[in-house]
């Protein structure tokens, strides 16, 4: 009962933020659970004997998550005095700044372990650990957002709406993540990956692969018209990227010797439990979008 109140919670709120506010709205609600994730992952790692920088990861999280948001799309831009009939007027090309992020935090990072001046076997771990962070949370996230935020391309706006075309991953790891566990429970006899999560099946994983798939090819017809042969590529590698995911977060808490990332959400774990799947799947829908649709 309380998993499904608080799902009765936090749907309205993704779901109303991604449809009914401002684009930004999108980016503020990445944000905040790439913070809360962040510091799931920190606690994890320090469980693991890892010691990720708070402040630099955070940091280096955020602003992994608005580089991807804030480029590779043209904004309206403006030279002139207000009212002047001079003025220029033009869409221009925002470029991406991920690079720039994680080539600065990593000198951060390098920086912060010299200033420590302690030789220790830990160093490489604890500074890997923490420049994994925005790759791992950061920039997923970012991709999510910037999806939300309408394309204008040579002057023209994309024909397919932007809350749509979000809606769509979540709806298909949703859908992928209940076809693993009911086809799992109903004809689950092999098991999948039995020492990282023993519940997990091959039929299961199956079952999730085909419906995910399934999902995407419905609802990329209606929201791209893209062609089916490439729905289904994208729809197969997304769902088996949510399961990878998945798996990804349950070794690393079965390696620390904990059962969910927090207690956060009550009957769902923490944040990072609940995205999981999408960190994964995330970057392989934003090159779709990017680049195919």
């Amino acid at each position: 009962m309380t998993r499904v109140l608080s799902a009765l919670v936090l749907l309205p709120v993704v779901i109303g933020t991604i449809w009914f506010l401002p684009p930004i709205g999108t980016l503020v609600l990445a944000l905040i659970a790439a913070v809360l994730a962040f510091h799931e992952y920190r606690t994890i790692a320090a469980a693991l004997g890892v010691a990720v920088s708070g402040g630099i990861g955070a940091v280096a999280v955020a602003l992994a998550c608005y580089a991807v948001w804030s480029g590779d799309r043209y904004v309206h831009s403006s030279w002139g005095a207000s009212g002047d009939s001079t003025a220029v007027v033009a869409d221009v090309f925002q470029p991406n700044t991920v690079p720039l992020v994680l080539m600065s935090a990593f000198l951060v990072v390098g920086a912060a372990s010299v200033a420590r001046g302690r030789p220790a076997a830990s160093v490489l771990s604890d500074a890997a650990a923490t420049m994994v962070a925005p790759i791992y949370i950061g920039l997923p996230l970012g991709a999510l957002a910037w999806i939300r935020e309408p394309r204008i391309s040579d002057g023209s706006a994309h024909q397919w709406d932007p809350r749509l075309a979000v809606l769509l991953l979540l709806v298909v790891i949703v859908i992928s993540d209940s076809a693993q566990y009911y086809c799992g429970r109903a004809f689950g006899r092999r098991p999948l990956a039995p020492t990282i999560s023993p519940k997990k099946t091959i039929e299961g994983a199956i079952g999730g692969a085909v419906f995910g798939t399934a999902a995407m090819v419905a609802g990329g017809l209606y929201v791209f018209g893209s062609p089916i042969w490439i729905l289904i590529l994208v729809g197969l590698v997304i769902s088996l990227l949510g399961m990878i995911g998945d798996l990804f977060e349950s070794l690393l808490k079965r390696s620390a010797g904990v059962k969910d990332s927090s207690h956060l959400i009550p009957g769902h774990g923490g944040v990072l439990d609940r995205i999981d799947s999408w960190l994964f799947a995330a970057p392989v829908y934003y090159v779709f979008v990017r680049f195919m649709a």
